[in-house]
């Protein structure tokens, strides 16, 4: 069995910061502009994003043309002179590559990733692997991260690949919006198999949007963190603080 990929936290590093699920799209202004101020002013050794950070990526040539994708490697650009920051594929931006990390200097990791952090493995996941329920979900993840799919998607034009986005988005609102839909959850099960094959007690994931802590059983646990939206009522824009005292939410409006 492929051992899971490891981080060790270099031993300066006394804070960082998780995020995920931001879903930033150029409709929503009040949530960029909320990631951007975060991003510039947080005093966290590292950032990890841990996937979703948008809404859709069609690929990395949209962010060489002036526009929201552009807009946004900026911030990512800046923030990464300051810390070391760390991307984790989420369900919508899981065509984002390696030429948009070497431009922005942003290091990818694998999911799931382990963090040693003072003392302690983190497991590090976006978390949709682990929604097993979902089976609708898990085949279409599954073809669209083959390199034929990928491959084929990415040789569309820039504009048919934004329409075909489109597309995508409007049929998964209206499959949240019908009557039998069931919102799949991280199985339990699976959570704990991968914290002992991590030699981790403590999951970390984003993805559905539920935040909350679980308690596994055995010494065992997984922390959800919260999606953003900052137009909300009450806005939502959220971070999970990792330190010598553990782990601690720190809402940001």
């Amino acid at each position: 069995m492929t051992p899971f990929a490891e981080l060790p936290a270099p031993a300066g590093w006394r804070t960082v910061d998780l995020i995920s699920d931001l879903h930033l799209q150029a409709g929503e202004p009040a949530t960029f502009e909320a990631w951007r101020g975060y991003m510039q002013s947080t005093p966290a050794d590292a950032v990890f994003i841990l996937g979703d950070l948008f809404e859709v990526w069609i690929g990395d040539d949209a962010a060489t043309l002036p526009g929201f994708e552009a807009q946004c490697a900026e911030v990512l650009r800046e923030a990464a002179q300051r810390r070391p920051v760390f991307f984790m594929h989420g369900n919508r931006d899981f065509l984002l590559g390696t030429r948009f990390a070497a431009d922005c200097n942003i290091t990818l990791l694998a999911d799931p990733t382990v963090l040693s952090l003072h003392g302690e493995r983190w497991l590090l996941s976006h978390g949709d692997e682990l929604c097993l329920e979902d089976r609708d979900y898990l085949a279409f993840r599954a073809q669209v991260r083959t390199t034929e799919w990928q491959q084929a998607f990415l040789a569309r034009p820039l504009q048919e690949r934004r329409a075909l986005a489109r597309s995508m988005r409007t049929q998964s609102e209206d499959r949240k919006r019908s009557p039998g839909m069931v919102w799949a959850d991280v199985d339990g099960d699976a959570a704990r198999r991968w914290l002992r094959r991590a030699d981790a007690h403590t999951l970390i994931h984003g993805h559905t949007h539920r935040p909350a802590e679980h308690d596994l059983g055995d010494g065992l646990r997984r922390i959800v963190l919260s999606d953003w939206d900052a137009a909300a009522h009450p806005p939502r824009a959220q971070l999970l603080c990792l330190s010598i005292a553990g782990a601690q939410r720190v809402d940001l409006r």
